[in-house]
């Protein structure tokens, strides 16, 4: 029996041993990089009609920080503008750092830019709106970001643009930073 036993424990040991040589992705730290509010136009903003052109703009980028070390920057910039007077406009930079092992470089490449904003975005979208209603205007609920739609989409006219460059569009495409640009208007 207790052969049986040892037997047992020594097949754990290794499943676990397998385990960890496989792929580990951890979050370790979500912070507030960066936030800015302007409201240039208050308080006469608050006498007229509440109807304002809303824009938001999303933008990431990621940097290794040491060995399987990753921070992720989410920056979202909001602007409402009236009467084309901007009401108020905020900027947040979400940042957040993760852990990322075993993991080849196409798949890497493909978690920094949707997995992770993924994770950060609730953050930065209530870290807006917090600012927003500090400013005493409606609260500003972001639409989610569907961020795996907008990586296929840079990844085609990535794909587009190194076939219509030929070899030089490739060594461009290598140099260009992970960003993702989103405009939206609301009424």
């Amino acid at each position: 029996m207790a052969e049986d036993e040892q037997t047992n424990e020594e097949g754990t040991a290794a499943q676990n041993t397998d385990e960890q040589k496989g792929p580990n992705f951890a979050l370790q730290r979500i912070y507030l990089k960066d936030a800015s509010y302007e409201s240039p136009r208050s308080p006469a903003t608050f006498q007229t009609k509440w109807a304002p052109k809303i824009t938001f703009d999303i933008k990431s980028r990621s940097s290794k920080l040491q060995d399987d070390i990753y921070e992720v920057v989410l920056v979202l910039t909001v602007e409402a503008k009236q009467d084309d007077a901007i009401c108020f406009l905020v900027e947040v930079q979400q940042g957040a750092v993760f852990t990322c092992k075993g993991i080849d470089d196409q798949q890497l490449e493909r978690v920094l830019a949707t997995v992770c904003p993924n994770i950060i975005f609730p953050y930065a979208r209530e870290a807006i709106d917090a600012l927003v209603i500090k400013g005493s205007f409606p609260p500003l609920m972001l639409a989610p970001v569907n961020f795996d739609a907008l990586y296929a989409q840079r990844k085609e006219q990535q794909a587009q643009n190194s076939a219509g460059n030929g070899a030089n569009g490739a060594a461009q495409e290598a140099e260009t930073d992970t960003e993702t640009d989103t405009e939206t208007t609301d009424s």
